[in-house]
């Protein structure tokens, strides 16, 4: 479906970005309150929202459709769910946690655990968009996959 153009910019912009990321962020966080199953659903979105072949999402997330983003692999093959939970794989990581939250005491532990070494990767991965001549964070590099503007 979509293949990387000759004529990608090198980096998307990264205000557009991180308000794509607010959304999806967002959508995943309100599911996630949905006892004992909201946690997976939001982890499942987060994994896989850039391969989903839904018409309403064209193999991206709901914040990148919005924002006119794409996520697209540097082989030129079509996003699809594993390479999208490749690359986002280490943004899942807190999300899983709050599975855990049903344990009560030891689960909190869990749960708060996940959380905190989610938000290291995050840090880590939001350094990386800043810093990486094409934007390309730690799960772009695992996936094999770049974010691009685009005109739809």
């Amino acid at each position: 479906m979509a293949s990387v153009p000759q004529t990608a910019p090198s980096k998307a912009d990264l205000g557009k970005r991180f308000i794509a990321a607010i959304i999806d962020g967002i959508l995943a966080a309100g599911v996630s309150f949905i006892p004992i199953v909201g946690g997976i659903i939001g982890g499942l979105y987060i994994l896989l929202r850039d391969g989903l072949e839904l018409d309403f999402m064209d193999r991206r997330s709901i914040g990148k459709k919005l924002i006119k983003l794409r996520p697209v692999r540097l082989d030129g093959q079509p996003m699809d769910p594993v390479t999208s939970a490749k690359r986002n794989l280490p943004l899942a990581v807190g999300a899983v946690g709050t599975i855990f939250w049903i344990i009560p005491f030891l689960g909190w532990i869990v749960a708060i655990l996940f959380g905190l070494v989610g938000l290291v990767i995050g840090i880590i991965e939001l350094v990386l968009v800043l810093t990486d001549a094409e934007g390309r964070r730690m799960g772009d590099k695992l996936a094999g996959t770049k974010v691009i503007e685009v005109a739809e």
